[in-house]
């Protein structure tokens, strides 16, 4: 692209190593710059408005330019910036949102601690499963159970427990107490002629036989999202978590909830494990916590995981783990403000009251000629597209051309995702789904 040597786009190309890119190609084309936002919509620095239809990174709830956000952060930075939580010291905000936590989550749990980003929460709750396992005298018992196509982070133990190809390759990743167990994704695995309900038990019988061969003895937790996100938008099948819920009771192993794209009310309840009656140990939240205003993450856990972490912190005389920015005062008076909007603007409700319009929209678009098919809950979704002649080259196509159309999305692999702010209207998803069937009657045409 052409820019001029001293614009954003080229020093971004001469200072910047980006996320998630193929580091050549940003050296050819460079970034589009997104300079500001409002409502469900950002604006890069020509002016060009485009519809945010995966939430920034699945997680801006209530929006871009939120003032009442922007004030807590303001009134809590100017009169405490910053404090740490080392050495029996808190603050005001994150036992507000601590307690704020605990009384929103319907099934009992003990404890919350902050960190700063989903992987850093999985990354801490993996060595909390170890820690726990030694404290009970189970040194053995430590390897964790991850699912193919699911996301925990891209940190060592985050990105290993993580069952995506792109987030191993030359990292020497997973590491080798890392083991997975099939993807339940009816839509992408069922066999020719398989009924969801023997799609279900298959997945079922391969976490048995998982457990079997690595033996239930050495393993102490499974992670998984209630709706898989970055592995592209893949509901469980009817019956697939109340069986995992029973294997792993059977097997005294733990349960981890990844909510850290589904929390605060993506599924059109407050916690997707309310949609699908997981009751887990341990539950993992981030993004929509915060908006992603600022870095905030939680680990929720239960009083059965934490009274043996207790217990050995006390046994050694302390609990050998934090990070400068944990519970983070600004940080948690953001996150405690956007929960409270989150709730008095009844955006979970608002989730649930479009969902039926939303997933409509979805199954719309898949019934284009590119299209497979789709899936989705709630307000989250993906239509899978046809291949092309290598894998993701679809996928890239469709969603270059829905943000030259102004829509931003994300192509994962195929699949096109969609996951707007929890603020949308109807008026907009109409607009939304409006855009991307232009945008891939566009390719369609391009293509003949």
């Amino acid at each position: 692209m052409d820019m001029l040597p001293n614009s954003t786009e080229a020093r971004d190309i001469r200072y910047q190593m980006p996320a998630a890119a193929d580091m050549r190609k940003h050296e050819e084309t460079g970034s589009v710059v997104i300079e500001r936002g409002e409502g469900i919509y950002v604006y890069d620095n020509t002016g060009k408005r485009y519809i945010e239809g995966l939430a920034g990174l699945w997680s801006v709830a209530v929006g871009f330019g939120e003032p009442r956000l922007a004030k807590a952060a303001f009134d809590q930075m100017s009169k405490l910036p910053y404090y740490h939580q080392f050495n029996y010291k808190t603050h005001g905000p994150s036992v507000d949102l601590a307690e704020k936590l605990l009384s929103l989550i319907p099934f009992p749990m003990s404890k919350v601690h902050f960190t700063s980003s989903g992987s850093e929460a999985n990354d801490l709750v993996a060595k909390m499963v170890w820690y726990r396992s030694n404290a009970m005298g189970r040194p053995e018992k430590k390897k964790i159970i991850g699912r193919i196509k699911g996301y925990h982070g891209v940190t060592i133990a985050a990105g290993s427990i993580t069952g995506i190809e792109r987030n191993h390759t030359s990292f020497d990743l997973p590491l080798d107490r890392m083991i997975h167990t099939s993807c339940p994704s009816y839509e992408l695995f069922g066999k020719e002629g398989e009924s969801e309900a023997d799609f279900t038990a298959r997945m079922l019988a391969d976490l048995e036989a998982l457990i079997e061969r690595e033996g239930a003895d050495t393993i102490a937790a499974m992670w998984g999202e209630p709706v898989m996100g970055a592995g592209g938008v893949l509901p469980p099948p009817a019956g697939y978590w109340a069986g995992v819920q029973a294997i792993l009771r059977k097997h005294d192993i733990l349960l981890v909830a990844d909510e850290v794209i589904c929390g605060f009310g993506r599924t059109g309840k407050m916690f997707a494990c309310e949609t699908y009656d997981i009751v887990p140990d341990v539950l993992v939240l981030s993004k929509q916590l915060s908006s992603s205003y600022l870095p905030l993450s939680a680990i929720v856990i239960n009083d059965a995981f934490y009274q043996p972490i207790a217990d050995e912190s006390h046994r050694i005389g302390s609990f050998g783990h934090g990070f400068t920015a944990s519970g983070h005062p600004v940080a948690t008076a953001v996150g405690l403000e956007n929960v409270k909007i989150i709730e008095e603007r009844d955006l979970v409700g608002n989730a649930a009251r479009l969902a039926q319009m939303f997933q409509a929209g979805i199954k719309d678009l898949a019934t284009h000629p590119l299209a497979d098919h789709a899936r989705g809950v709630g307000l989250i979704g993906a239509v899978e597209l046809k291949g092309w002649d290598k894998p993701g080259q679809a996928g890239t196509a469709v969603a270059d051309r829905m943000q030259a159309e102004g829509l931003i999305i994300r192509g994962i692999g195929d699949a096109i995702c969609f996951c707007p702010p929890l603020i949308i209207t109807e008026a907009q998803v109409t607009e939304m789904f409006a855009i991307a069937r232009a945008a891939m009657d566009a390719v369609a045409a391009e293509r003949g």
